[in-house]
Formats: structure tokens, sequence, C-alpha cells
């Protein structure tokens, strides 16, 4: 292997061998520990060290990095105590994710490190945001973000390489192709002779590394990185490598030819290294030799102290409480003037307010900049804002969703209007996945709300009408509000964009200029987990949101010798189920109704709540009213028959009735 001709510092090429044997004897403690059943799993990086020690040596400390499964060299190169890392693989509280995660599965801010999930391809994204959030802030910082060959292969792969080169965004794409996606080899994986020639289609620069020279990969990415932080640009690296053990310990390597093996062992990234040192007089024996037990007592000593420590013990309350960053909700006091305004008025003006409040929220979508958005809603706010805070995207939800969990992660906030709540499905895994789990994993928050028009009533058919909440409160995680009215709408998204977990936000589109109100014309804020006592009766309780509000309030009105309690949820996560306690207690009749069909439903959850908690109060079954099981139909005489504005008429009488 050909180790002359880069021009590293002595002091930096023996900081680059320490790292790699570091790393080293590390993984075959691991290995030995595994065996012992002293940790659950383990994915090896044995014979890929050069390329996490590199890259990581290479770049400035305070410039993050997202690695994977392989690279343990990325967080031994970033002096993460030893112990830590051990209590992590072992599941213990000193760890980074209070046993919530195993292996390399969490992220740490004073280490400027985001670890992965195990769908691999948001972090992509998310390296897109943070870098993103440095260009903004005017910081001359380089992200470098790790994925596998077979990662590649994956959609957020290709969005995230497109948003990065459409918006000029310097992340340092690095792929590690090491032969094999678990038992797959790399000629069932793609066709294209390098992975290096996927940035040709994106505009990018790309280069093929040999992964096992660490000098090469250093000098590279010195080279690269110290050029992308004066000129940012996205690059994609290839690091040609090889994966000497199994994907993890369990599936074993019976499936990689012996030749194969033998082959990329002659090309062992530390021993020829090592040997390179020697035959060049920059390292003895005896220095080797001296290094490797000062290593070994770290590891022993950092081990024992992991061993030593409790096993994590379950706490209901520390557990629920870690779902959420704590969010000290302040009330922001509506002034007396007021404008009769539309619901889209009032979200346009609640965001704008919001914009001026904040200087490092940041919105992004399709069409959201000069156009305005679809429904107007950011009309004229690039005037005011311009285009960097106002940021029309690329059609890849998945890519933007995931790149505005990383603008959070690097100090920023950010909106992403979904054009409509249906495209969300193209970004469900960053949401889900992602940006709902990842203050319990590691306590970091996910700064974003995404805004969801959504609805039928306006004769969009199946893929554009949708109402699809239920899909998201199931989810712990996710903040979920669903205004009715356009002073909520208001209040409410100053709320969510202040709070710094993820929200989603629906937005009725058959009430976003149907119905006006008088809405207080300074910001204001509303809290989440209250509902609105509309109307008030003894005889029954009705529970909605959403336009299904005004279906109650119409069948309300028809029939006005119906003396019922009707509450406005306005958010079903956090739900207020004290104020639907309360009333089905006093009433001891309750009807909810929801535009979405109705099983699997939050209709459901509402009924078994109430049906746990009030059932001596009840003198009627509870009933629930939602639409028919089908998708969602575009002639209007189908639409009007699979929403249920008419049936809840007739179930509200039967409840009456019986």
């Amino acid at each position: 292997m050909r180790y002359t001709g880069f021009e590293v510092p002595f002091e930096i090429q023996l900081d680059l061998y320490k790292s790699m044997l570091k790393s080293r004897m590390i993984e075959e403690k691991m290995l030995i520990l595994l065996r012992q059943g002293k940790i659950s799993k383990w994915f090896s990086g044995i014979g890929q060290e050069a390329i996490s020690i590199g890259v990581t040596t290479a770049l400035d400390a305070t410039e993050y990095i997202l690695p994977m499964h392989r690279n343990l060299g990325v967080f031994t190169t970033r002096n993460i105590p030893l112990y830590r890392l051990f209590a992590q693989w072992q599941g213990k509280l000193s760890g980074f994710s209070k046993g919530r995660d195993r292996s390399f599965h969490f992220g740490t801010q004073a280490f400027k490190i985001v670890g992965m999930i195990s769908h691999l391809g948001p972090q992509l994204g998310v390296a897109n945001g943070i870098a993103l959030g440095h260009l903004l802030k005017k910081e001359k910082k380089v992200t470098a973000v790790f994925t596998g060959e077979g990662g590649t292969s994956q959609g957020d792969f290709h969005e995230a390489l497109n948003v990065a080169s459409v918006w000029e965004l310097p992340v340092l794409f690095c792929i590690e192709n090491n032969g094999y996606g678990l038992s797959t080899p790399t000629n069932e994986q793609y066709r294209c002779r390098q992975l290096a020639d996927k940035g040709i289609g994106y505009g990018m620069e790309s280069y093929v590394i040999n992964g096992n020279n660490i000098l090469e990969v250093y000098s590279k990415i010195k080279e690269l990185s110290q050029s992308m932080r004066h000129n940012p640009r996205p690059v994609l690296l290839e690091f040609l490598t090889f994966r000497m053990r199994g994907h993890e310990e369990a599936s074993g390597i019976k499936y990689v030819p012996e030749t194969l093996l033998n082959d990329w062992a002659a090309k062992d990234p530390i021993q020829n290294y090592e040997k390179f040192l020697l035959e060049n007089g920059s390292i003895q024996e005896a220095d080797i030799n001296d290094i490797k037990k000062e290593f070994q007592v770290a590891i022993d000593q950092n081990l024992q102290q992991a061993f030593e420590e409790d096993e994590v013990s379950f706490n209901e309350t520390n557990e629920l409480s870690d779902v959420f960053q704590k969010f000290e909700y302040k009330q922001y006091k509506p002034n007396n003037s007021t404008l009769n305004i539309r619901l889209v008025d009032a979200i346009s003006q609640g965001l704008k307010q919001s914009m001026e409040k904040h200087d490092n929220l940041v919105l992004m979508g399709q069409d959201i900049a000069d156009y305005g958005g679809v429904f107007k809603i950011t009309e004229g706010f690039v005037e005011a804002f311009g285009k960097e805070r106002v940021r029309n995207t690329p059609l890849c939800e998945s890519g933007i969703i995931a790149a505005a969990i990383g603008l959070s992660m690097n100090g920023m906030k950010a909106m992403v209007e979904m054009q409509f709540a249906d495209f969300v499905s193209t970004g469900f895994n960053p949401i889900v996945n992602y940006a709902a789990k990842l203050h319990y994993r590691w306590h970091e928050k996910a700064d974003v709300v995404i805004r969801m028009p959504c609805g039928a009533g306006v004769g969009a058919g199946p893929f554009h009408s949708q109402t699809n909440e239920a899909w998201f409160t199931k989810t712990p995680g996710l903040k979920v509000v669903y205004p009715a009215f356009p002073y909520d709408a208001k209040g409410l998204l100053a709320t969510a964009i202040n709070d710094p977990n993820p929200v989603l936000f629906f937005e009725h589109k058959a009430l976003y200029r149907s119905f006006y109100q008088e809405v207080p014309t300074d910001y204001y804020t509303l809290p989440f987990g209250k509902a609105s006592l509309i109307k008030e009766g003894e005889a029954v309780t009705i529970v909605s949101f959403g336009a299904g509000v005004h279906w109650a309030l119409e069948t309300l009105a028809k029939n006005p010798e119906i003396q019922a309690d009707l509450i406005d949820l306005r958010t079903l996560q956090p739900l207020d189920t004290e104020a639907i306690y309360r009333s089905a207690r006093k009433t001891g009749r309750l009807v909810i109704l929801q535009e979405d069909s109705l099983f699997g439903g939050i209709a459901s959850d509402i009924s078994a709540l109430v049906m746990e908690h009030c059932f001596e109060y009840l003198d009627a079954p509870v009933r629930r009213v939602g639409s028919l099981e089908t998708p969602i139909p575009f002639a209007k005489s189908l639409e009007n028959g699979y929403l249920p504005k008419q049936r809840f008429e007739k179930v509200l009488a039967e409840v009456l009735a019986y």
C-alpha cells in the first residue's frame, strides 16, 4: 500500500496510528465480551478503521459527524470517555441513552456526533439540515455523514444528494463500500461501475478513495474540508474497503469466499500502516508495546467502571417524562384590537409574527417562496424575510423533514409545509422513527413544526383529502394540533413554533376560506392540551375537532331542543381527557365525531378511555361517528356519502333516545 506522497506531519501520522490501534483494541475486547454474554450485539468495523479515523481527524472538533454501525473510530477519536461508551453498550445509565437504545444509536452535542437510526437513510437529510444551519449562521463549517453501499439504494440517499446539490450545502457524503449489505454482494446492489458515479447525476463533485489507506483518507478529507469551508458545496466520497466480519457478529461470514477474505486481510489498514511507520523509522517496536499497554490499562479500567455500575432500573415516571423535551409554556395574551379574518389568514398572520419573533425560524416547502404556497399562506414572505428563510424545496418530503431535524440540532427552528397532508406519507419515516424518538433516545430536541393542509369536502379525491391525524397520535413523541377556528389556529401555531418538540399542525382546507372570526392582530399563544367548551348542555356530550366541530354546530342549530356540551379538542396530543371526563360524567351520554374513517381513529381511544374512567356515570353506550371504511371518493355525491355529517345527526338522536 502506498503511503508516500502525502504531506502529513509526523505528529498527526502518529496520532492516526494510535487512533486506529485504540479502536481495534476496543473492538477485539468487545468481541470477547460478546461471546461472554456481557454485551448483546456488536457491529464490527475491523478492517475499516482508516475511514472513521481519517475523516474525524481531518475535521475540526466543532464540526458535526453523523456515523453508522461500524464507525467506532469516530467516537474514540473525538475522545468520548470510554466508560460512557462501555456503559452505553451494556445499557447502563451513564451511557448516552439511559439504556433505551443500544450500540451506536445515540448522539451527543458535546462531541458534535449525531447517531444513526436503523433505517439508515434519514441521517443523510439530517446532515443537510445541520449544514444549512451553518450556512445561515455564516459559519464556515463542514458536516460529514456516513452510509454504506447498501444505503445508497434508499430514496433518502438520492433526496439528500439532490437537496445538498441544489442548496450548495457543505456536506461530505461518505460511502463505506465494504463489499456486502448484510449478505448481499455489491453486484446485486447496484449496476454503476463506482458509487461515486452517482454524484454525476446531481452535478456533484465525487471521488473514489482507498478506504484502507489512512494517509490517503486523511489527506483528501483535509484538502476537501478546507476548500468546502470557503467554497460551500457537497462532495460525494466512495471509500473502498471490506467488511472482515459479519454484518453483526451473529450473522457470520460463511457467504464470503475465502480468497476474497484473504485478499482483503492482506490490505489491513493497521498492519500495513504500522509496517510503514516501522520501516520509516517513525516508530519502534518498544513504542508500539508501550502504546498497547497504555490502551489496555485504559480499556480495562473503564470497563471495570462500567461493569461496577448498577443495572438501569425502570421508573415509569422517568420513562414517560423523557418522551418529550420539557417545555415551559409562556402565555402571550391577545390584544384588544381584532380583525374579522378567515382561518387561512389567521395561520398566515401567526406564521409571519412567529418569523418576526424567532429570527432562527426557517420555513421550507414546495412552492412556498415567490408563489406563496398552493394555499397562499406564505404569500409576501420572501419580500419580508428573504429566500434563505423562506425556502422552496425539491419534491422530496422525507429529505426535507430530515433536513428540518438537522436544522433543529444546529440550534434553529424549522417549519415544513406539506403541500397536502396526504403527501406526508412519503416523509413518514423521519417523523415517526427519527423526530418522535429523538428526545427519548438521547435527549435531543426536534424543534420542528409540520403544517398539514388536510380534509375532504372540496372534491379533491383520494390523494388530496385525507385527514390522517391517527397516523401520528399513535406515535409517542409527537404532538398533534387540529384547530377548527381562526382564533385557535393563530394562537396554537405560535405555541407549536415555540415548543421544542415535533408538532403536526393540521389545517382543514375546507375551513380555510369558509369561516370568519374576530382574531387579535398581535402575537399571542394558546396552551396545548386544553379543549374548548363551545356550547353547554345537560343532555349529551359531543366531542369533535376540525370540520367535525362545524358539522356538530350545524346539527345543533337545526335541533335547538338538544342541550349539549360541545367540546372542541383543539389538540389531540396532548389530549384534554379531564374536559372529556368532566362533561361525560355530567351528561351521562357521549358521541364522538371525527372526519377520519372510524376504525383505528382517535374516537376509538376516547371511547375506550371514557369507558375505563367514567363507566358508572354513563346512561347510554358511547357512540363513535366517522367516515366510511373506503378511500375518499371524488364525485360530490360519493364524497357526501363517505363523510359522517348526516350519520352524526342520526346517531345523536339514537343516543338521546336510549
